[in-house]
């Protein structure tokens, strides 16, 4: 299922959006959900009360608070959501992206134009979906893709997840449980009682250390070496990234 909210002050043009969602679920056979605001206070109260959405359709111009500050209010709640900006005037396009806006599109909305869109954004929340893992931590939601991560630590009841860009995530939860949502990916190894890493960023592994791609050196448990070197390579050949 797939949730939806429309933000814009104008209600004929609300209504419009509507009957496109109605038809765009029906002939894609997509379940879709979807809920309207007439003002971006509205929106955000939901945002900040919990509710999510996987794409939002949000007008720029509109009395009191514009759609660029409306987005970068919500941006502080939620990471993962597609915002998809609608204007009748270009002159917002470049401030649209500081928001990481997905699609900047002006008005009158068509049907065509619509469809395109909608395809577009499914099928990029599709591949998060299975590649990713959705954090939460103090109120923020965010969606984190399996192949950004080079390794993950936890300290006491915190994971922090370390990206290949350098940035670390938090969330609340325990090093077992991530195992377990980890473990149809192949790539991920549990090499220490409180790190995972991801095998694609391993630079190389001594007696005492998994070497990360960023250089930070993961211990080896006494006794380990000869099971992870051998998991190591296992998946290195299997991916072809070992010749002889």
């Amino acid at each position: 299922m797939i949730r939806v909210a429309l933000c814009d002050d104008d209600i004929s043009t609300l209504n419009g959006m509507q009957r496109f969602l109605n038809r765009y679920s029906k002939e894609r056979n997509r379940e879709i959900v979807h809920t309207t605001f007439c003002s971006p206070l509205e929106l955000l109260t939901e945002i900040e009360r919990g509710v999510r959405f996987d794409v939002l359709f949000l007008d720029i111009l509109m009395p009191g608070q514009n759609g660029i500050e409306t987005a970068a209010e919500i941006r502080s709640y939620d990471s993962n959501i597609k915002i998809i900006f609608l204007t009748s005037s270009a002159e917002y396009a470049v401030q649209s992206y500081t928001v990481e806006a997905y699609f900047y599109q002006l008005k009158p909305l068509q049907w065509e134009e619509f469809s395109r869109v909608m395809d577009s954004v499914l099928e990029k929340c599709a591949h998060e979906q299975e590649n990713s893992l959705i954090l939460r931590h103090k109120g923020l939601v965010t969606r984190m893709e399996l192949g950004q991560l080079e390794f993950c630590e936890v300290i006491h009841r915190t994971l922090l997840f370390h990206l290949i860009s350098g940035k670390v995530l938090e969330s609340t939860g325990s090093l077992d449980e991530l195992s377990r949502k980890l473990a149809p990916y192949d790539c991920f190894l549990r090499v220490h009682r409180s790190y995972i890493v991801n095998l694609n960023y391993v630079q190389n592994i001594s007696y005492r250390a998994v070497t990360m791609t960023c250089l930070t050196e993961i211990p080896i448990p006494r006794g380990k070496y000869n099971e992870i070197k051998d998991a190591f390579l296992t998946y290195a050949f299997s991916n072809g990234e070992v010749k002889l």
